[in-house]
């Protein structure tokens, strides 16, 4: 079982993902409502003992302008699986251009990979196909949903209604 809850605004779309006891807390203090608890899990107090929770609702809606993944060190890693997108290496991570940025390569999702330190010091200031390395897959901006969805580390089959299936 997870130990993440997936926040959803007042009108059942997907907000954010929180911890269990921020989850707790906010249905506690009556700002949101339990939507799904673990059938198999409790939390407890001295007297007493609560669901736990899984997805919750909130009961103000919140406004959110523009619903973006923002572009973080962490959040590439998470997209690429903490994988070299060269190699499949999992230690010793660092983020690579695939166009070098001494090319006029950017610093943006569609340009930027995880690479294990040898990969990326192999590939040097070369294109992928320069170096003769291939890329497991394109990098590519996930978009809100399913960065939740995949990425979060707490995926269970209760957010499935609320992200859309796999």
């Amino acid at each position: 079982m997870s130990s993440k809850v997936l926040i959803l605004n007042q009108d059942y779309s997907a907000f954010n993902v929180c911890s269990v006891p921020k989850a707790f807390l906010l249905v506690y203090l009556n700002k949101a409502e339990l939507i799904a608890q673990a059938d198999d899990r409790f939390l407890h107090s001295i007297s007493q003992t609560y669901f736990y929770p899984v997805v919750i609702r909130l009961h103000k809606y919140v406004h959110r302008p523009y619903k973006s993944v923002m572009m973080t060190r962490q959040n590439i890693f998470k997209r690429d699986l903490n994988t070299c997108q060269y190699c499949g290496a999992k230690d010793h991570l660092t983020l690579d251009h695939v166009l070098p940025k001494s090319r006029g390569g950017k610093s943006n999702w569609d340009n930027l990979v995880t690479a294990c330190q040898r990969c990326n010091t192999q590939k040097g200031d070369l294109t992928p196909e320069e170096s003769g390395m291939q890329l497991r897959q394109l990098p590519y901006k996930p978009s809100f949903l399913v960065f939740i969805r995949d990425f979060s580390g707490g995926h269970n089959d209760y957010w499935l209604p609320y992200l859309g299936a796999r």
